[in-house]
């Protein structure tokens, strides 16, 4: 092969590997425990106590999303936010999520109905 040829390829195969990787994407949602699972769908101190206490016991973190239960693998990045709501950032294959980051969810802005006087 010539030298040109061999940097086609390189740039190719390097072309190719890049489009096939997944797109970050964020989930925003509640950290539950995988024996409760949609129990905990609503952040709070009563679902922090059970998923800590759950978590204890050997139970792995997952994330709950629209009534729906997901895997995540950096299990040691939920343990500050059992319970709570949070944004997770990462890429999704099924039902697992490979998270690149967790951070608590944003405050809902509320929605005030306009008073008439």
């Amino acid at each position: 092969m010539t030298k040109k040829s061999i940097m086609l390829l390189v740039l190719a195969l390097s072309l190719s590997s890049w489009a096939l990787a997944a797109p970050a994407k964020s989930w925003i949602g509640t950290v539950s425990d995988e024996h409760c699972g949609v129990k905990h769908a609503a952040a709070g101190d009563a679902a922090a106590e059970c998923v800590k206490k759950c978590a204890a016991g050997g139970a792995k973190y997952v994330l709950v999303s629209h009534g729906k239960v997901y895997n995540v693998d950096a299990q040691d990045k939920f343990a500050d936010f059992a319970g709570q709501s949070v944004k997770v950032t990462g890429s999704m294959k099924g039902t697992d999520i490979t998270v690149a980051s967790v951070a608590a969810a944003p405050a809902k802005k509320s929605k005030m109905k306009k008073m008439k006087m």
